[in-house]
């Protein structure tokens, strides 16, 4: 396993990141297709022995199930100081008011919340899941500075936004002697690369880490475009990132890949890996298969022709993946 410093910070990282989407109890939450713990203790436990010093998980995740299993295996599996565990708030958990969003109340009833899912004191790496039109961001950023500043989170870290409200929050930070953002979690693959118009570009200048996710475009990359799975059949968000016109480009992985003899996962993950300011893709697994091909693809050097065939047919499309402002 490769590590990197974690952007400006002296956290060695792992240059993998393990999502833990794939973890929790099915019939909670939003993902039918999730595994359950008994399912999910062996790939976990391989990711940790391969070298994955960093999981990712969020309190939304099957209703706060993905944070337990987590929680649990780390104890069994790996002592906490060794790990750089992640996690984060925005979405509703409970019903009512304060039950969901980035207010200063909600942020201290969830990171506690988290805590006690996971077991832990702390987190490395407390992110915000999205951009919260309704509370001043002042608010969220001050809460998050107390947050860090009690223990309970080393950093902070945002998942998926306008690269203008990224640079706003961390320049308030900066103004009033906060913490600030030290990475941002986006939407990076081959099928959809407009981060690379700002967001990218901004993280390089700031020497912000950046960990997307859905490197694999929820596994739209790994197979032909016509091949179906019970994810893509029962995902409420696959439907809304990619279209068909996308399979033109799961027909270059595929080529590479058949050329090289290596499975289509290593090829896209190889893809995201070599591009500039990455610092770590997030990847999700449901099958062991699945790990052993991102850890392989760590090894894959894709040449300057290549990457040429894998970008030709890219066109610009709207940005997908962002919470959408108040009607």
């Amino acid at each position: 396993m490769e590590y990197v410093k974690f952007g400006r910070t002296g956290m060695d990282v792992s240059k993998l990141v393990l999502g833990c989407m794939s973890f929790g109890t099915a019939d909670r939450g939003a993902h039918a297709w999730t595994l359950s713990e008994e399912e999910s203790r062996p790939l976990i436990r391989h990711a940790l022995e391969a070298g994955i010093n960093f999981l990712d998980t969020a309190n939304i995740y099957s209703d706060g199930t993905s944070e337990e299993i987590i929680g649990r295996a780390i104890r069994d599996y790996a002592r906490r100081d060794e790990i750089v565990l992640a996690t984060k708030v925005f979405y509703r958990m409970r019903p009512g008011p304060n039950g969901a969003g980035l207010s200063r109340k909600a942020i201290f009833a969830e990171i506690d919340a988290s805590l006690t899912r996971l077991g832990t004191d702390y987190v490395d790496l407390y992110q915000i899941h999205r951009w919260d039109y309704l509370t001043p961001i002042e608010e969220t950023m001050e809460a998050l500075h107390d947050v860090v500043k009690a223990g309970k989170a080393l950093h902070i870290g945002a998942s998926s936004m306008w690269t203008w409200q990224f640079a706003k929050a961390n320049h308030i930070a900066v103004q009033n002697g906060w913490t600030p953002f030290i990475s941002m979690q986006n939407h990076v693959n081959l099928l959809h690369r407009e981060e690379e118009r700002e967001m990218l570009p901004y993280c390089r200048d700031q020497n912000i880490a950046v960990i997307p996710w859905s490197p694999l475009a929820r596994g739209r990359l790994t197979r032909p475009w016509d091949q179906s799975t019970k994810r893509l059949e029962t995902d409420q968000v696959s439907p809304t990132l990619y279209m068909d016109s996308d399979a033109g480009i799961v027909a270059r992985v595929a080529e590479i890949a058949e050329r090289r003899d290596i499975p289509m996962a290593q090829v896209a993950l190889a893809w995201v890996l070599q591009k500039d300011g990455i610092t770590g893709p997030i990847i999700g697994a449901t099958k062991m298969k699945h790990l052993d091909d991102a850890i392989a693809a760590l090894s894959v050097s894709l040449d300057a022709e290549e990457i040429a065939a894998l970008e030709e047919l890219y066109a610009p499309r709207p940005v997908v993946g962002l919470a959408p402002p108040p009607k």
